[in-house]
């Protein structure tokens, strides 16, 4: 595995030795598997648990990594194609990608989109041209349409949790947000749970719900994995036996790249906050999720978000655990530790 861009990108196997390495690495990480690697990490957008739990896997794995948060504490970047670079932007990707990669072993980006446009998102831009530059492995921390690291963390809690995989049900639901969000994680989290084999359910307000584009990848994955796609405005419907319930809101679709169009749409769905009478007809043992950080009373109430559905934190501790077996894959030559059990 030469970079980490997409789940899509990755065969049955390496997801599954992620998995397995991520399962190892959390039980006994090896303070000696990454020695003398540096991760440079470059952060266009901010971040709390990305950041965090890859400088942590880095230095749990015996290796180093630095931080570049462009226009925050180091030059702004452009990365557009023949620009004139007469505005803030003091550094263009073209050079420092290449003079970074002499510092690092490998990069991780995180970029979102403009939100201007579903197509333009879900051909991730600003990801495909680092990608281009870059000669060595690089690492999606979170782009325009996707967030692979999240999704591969998530995945890992549903095994952790011994949710099925073919005949898990699994809704991932629209919530309320004060302003428009991308469709990385949504999408990403969808797919996830398309290729584990699962029973899914996309519930979202009449205006929200996800791109077609997004839902024929999801499909297309179900048909190989043995699990279905479906979507419905129709809560009740939708929660019928669920055994996960995944919140996360992001811009609609039929609004896309007019705010005002989507401001007048969210105000009619104010209701949209998960509380315990969501679960009504799901598995007496559903769970809560939600990738954090999450507005509270807002996307979820407090009741269920503290309550004993929530694994948000069980959930996030995973991006570390995750975050080391993408590391030791990607590092080690495929060579990782051996599974204890």
């Amino acid at each position: 595995m030469k970079r980490f861009i997409s789940l899509a990108e990755c065969s049955d196997n390496e997801i599954e030795e992620m998995l397995k390495l991520a399962s190892a690495l959390e039980r006994a990480p090896d303070p000696t598997l990454l020695a003398g690697k540096v991760l440079g990490l470059i952060f266009l957008e901010p971040s709390v648990r990305t950041l965090a739990s890859f400088q942590t896997a880095m230095a749990r794995l015996g290796g180093s990594s630095f931080v570049i948060s462009p226009g925050r504490g180091s030059w702004g970047m452009e990365w557009r194609p023949g620009v004139t670079m007469d505005g803030v932007a003091a550094e263009h990707m073209n050079e420092a990608i290449p003079v970074l990669e002499q510092y690092a072993d490998a990069l991780g980006l995180r970029c979102f989109g403009r939100g201007v446009s579903v197509a333009e998102d879900l051909q991730d831009p600003l990801m495909s041209v680092v990608a281009g530059l870059a000669a060595k492995p690089l690492i999606n921390l979170e782009s325009a349409c996707g967030h692979p690291c999240q999704a591969l963390a998530d995945w890992k809690t549903l095994e952790d949790l011994q949710i099925p995989r073919q005949g898990g049900r699994f809704v991932l639901s629209w919530a309320n947000h004060p302003r428009p969000l991308p469709i990385a994680v949504p999408r990403s989290t969808l797919l996830m749970a398309a290729r584990r084999g699962m029973d899914v359910t996309v519930l979202a307000p009449p205006g929200f719900e996800l791109p077609e584009e997004v839902m024929g990848e999801a499909r297309a994955l179900a048909a190989t994995s043995g699990g279905a796609v479906q979507s419905t405005s129709n809560r009740e419907q939708a929660m019928q036996g669920a055994q996960v319930l995944y919140a996360k809101s992001w811009r609609a679709p039929s609004a896309f790249g007019d705010d005002e169009r989507e401001a007048a749409l969210r105000a009619a769905v104010g209701d949209w906050c998960v509380d315990e009478p969501w679960f009504a007809g799901a598995d007496p043992d559903a769970v809560f999720m939600h990738c954090l950080p999450v507005r509270r009373n807002v996307v979820v109430s407090d009741a269920v978000l503290d309550g004993p559905r929530s694994r948000v934190v069980h959930q996030a501790g995973n991006r570390l655990n995750a975050q080391m077996g993408v590391l030791a894959k990607l590092f080690s030559n495929n060579n990782g530790p051996e599974d204890p059990r």
